[in-house]
Parts: C-alpha cells; structure tokens; sequence
C-alpha cells in the first residue's frame, strides 16, 4: 500500500520534469557566438588601412581596427558590420549564417571616396577699398638692416619647413597614431621605457658595441 502512495505521489513530479525539459529543448535556442577578425586594406593599393570603424548593426557594437588594420570581436552569424573611415566609402559585409565553427577571418576592401572641389582663392580682405587702407597702414622697416632681418627669418622658416621630407599621408597616420594612444590608455598610465628592463638592456648592449647614436 505504501509503495502504490510513493508511486502515485513520484508520477506528477516526474510528469512535470519531463514537460518542462521537453519546452525548454523547443523553445529555448541557443545563440552561436562567432570571434570575428580579420584585416581592412585599400582597393587601390592594398595597403592595410588603419583605425576603421567596425560596428554591428545588431548589437551597436564592434570595435575600431588598430595601426595595422586587424579587428576582432565578438558577433553572430548572420549579422551586418559596418565599414567605416575618413577618406573610405562606408560599406557593409554580412556573416555567413551558415558557420559551423566559433571563428571566422575575413579581409575586407574598402575603395577610397575623393570629392574634387572647384578651385578656391582665399583674400585676407573682403574688398580693394580694404585692402588699400591696410596696405596704406603697413608698418615698413626704413632701413636695410631691419628689412634684412624680416627677410632672413622668412628664410630661415621656409628652409625649416623644406628640410621635414614626411609627406602628408606620414603626419596624418602619427596625429592617428597619437589619438589612438590616447583612447587606448584612457583611465590608465601609459608604458614608460625608463622602467623597461628589456629597453635598458640594448641601451647598454647598443654602448658597448659602439652602435649607439645620441645626435
């Protein structure tokens, strides 16, 4: 008698286990999470593009590629990521939904977005009328020394300018570079070489070789 209770009083526990056990398998569906990398390069050139914006338009999320143009982050299959950087036409790329493995690589082409404007000429005056008073006001050195002076400083600035060979493209990528550390050691003390043991070590192995260059 006691054993019919225990099986009477077992059955609806173990009916309602095997329910909810059977939802649970057809309701709930695991999402599959992806680690996706890869590197942005240009169309043109295939030089590795630096600093791109990549975001999930599921998620809001992403992250920005670094100097070399390599991301990485987390996504899932199926979702659309967006491309986007100053100079680059902002373009998409959707992940397959058919991955079978937790990561995918893929290197991505962005083509360059030029605008040519129409020639602009640029007055420090808005009118003849003021530049003739400016002009009537100009403070003119009377002697040659002065004149001397004004002109070798001039002289001395544009040979400043001439002697820095960095081309445009190089001072663009060190001002990014400088941002980029920027938000990368935000809230942080950046890497000081002073205290590199490894730093010191080939400062010393480069003054004992005779390597060493301090000019």
């Amino acid at each position: 008698m006691f054993k019919r209770l225990l099986i009477f009083a077992a059955f609806p526990i173990l009916f309602i286990v095997s329910t909810n056990q059977c939802m649970a398998q057809k309701g709930v569906k695991h999402t599959q999470l992806v680690q996706f990398s890869g590197i942005i390069v240009d169309r043109d050139s295939a030089q590795k593009i630096p600093f791109v914006a990549v975001v999930d338009k599921r998620s809001n999320g992403g992250t920005i590629a670094d100097n070399s143009g390599y991301f990485s982050f987390i996504a899932v299959p199926g979702d659309t990521v967006v491309f986007a950087a100053l100079g680059y036409k902002t373009n998409y790329y959707i992940l397959p939904d058919t991955l079978s493995n937790d990561k995918y690589s893929w290197i991505h082409i962005m083509t360059k977005d030029t605008t040519n404007l129409k020639p602009f000429v640029f007055y420090s005056w808005p009118s003849k009328e003021a530049f003739r008073a400016a002009f009537l006001k100009l403070d003119i050195p009377d002697n040659d020394l002065d004149r001397a002076r004004t002109n070798m400083a001039l002289a001395a600035r544009h040979a400043r300018y001439g002697s820095d060979t960095r081309s445009p493209g190089v001072n663009s990528m060190q001002t990014m570079q400088q941002e980029y550390d920027k938000l990368y050691y935000a809230g942080q003390l950046p890497p000081n070489n002073l205290l590199n043991p490894l730093a010191w070590g080939k400062f010393i192995q480069a003054w004992k070789d005779g390597s060493l260059n301090i000019q």
